[in-house]
């Protein structure tokens, strides 16, 4: 005859098991997706956009105090998937120009974009900074670069990107652009003066 004793004890232990089985079964399934995402990052193997910066417009570029820097810039660059197989989902990519490790304007947000196969994306963002404060060895450094007559400006990406093939969109991997934008200078600050527009088809560093 069963006691009431053995009947709790044997209601346990079937408990246990059959939680042993979920948490087993949950492990295996989340192995089975790694495996996949594994599977296609080997077969399909993608490879991470490049960037161009195609030009680079100056309408304002100037310390208009001490240790206060204005500017306003257009910027024209490219990006291209070189995969075949895998789109590119561009999300929240946050673009700025930056001096001497400084970041100059605001960051101006690129709009989320879908990049097919081989395809080019284009944008043209206006980068704007209105007395932005800078460390104070960047006013002299400034006035000696313009009246060498060339400024290194770096345009900056930092954002998400995602990876789609076929239905299935991995999850965001961070994206780092750096494009280095030699400008050439007049010898003298901009500000009222005409705009200056350099070509420069810069290739940008690409961090995945």
């Amino acid at each position: 005859m069963t006691t009431e004793k053995e009947c709790e004890f044997d209601y346990r232990k079937y408990a246990k098991a059959a939680t042993s089985r979920i948490v087993y079964g949950f492990l295996v399934l989340v192995a089975i997706v790694a495996f996949v995402i594994f599977l296609v990052c080997a077969i399909l193997h993608p490879h991470k956009p490049s960037f161009i910066l195609q030009d680079v417009t100056i309408y304002q570029f100037n310390i208009s105090q001490p240790n206060l820097l204005s500017s306003n810039l257009q910027v024209t660059l490219s990006s291209r998937n070189p995969n075949d197989k895998i789109g590119v989902f561009y999300d929240r990519l946050d673009i700025y120009a930056s001096y001497r490790n400084q970041e100059v304007t605001l960051a101006n947000l690129l709009p989320e974009t879908y990049q097919g196969h081989l395809e080019v994306t284009v944008w043209s963002p206006v980068l704007i900074g209105s007395a932005v404060p800078v460390e104070p060895y960047l006013s002299p450094a400034l006035n000696e670069d313009i009246n060498a007559g060339m400024v290194l400006l770096n345009i900056k990406i930092d954002g998400c990107v995602k990876w789609k093939v076929g239905s299935w969109v991995s999850g965001c991997y961070r994206l780092l652009v750096n494009c280095p934008a030699f400008i050439p200078f007049s010898g003298q600050l901009v500000g009222g003066g005409p705009a200056i527009k350099d070509q420069l088809a810069q290739q940008c560093a690409v961090d995945v």
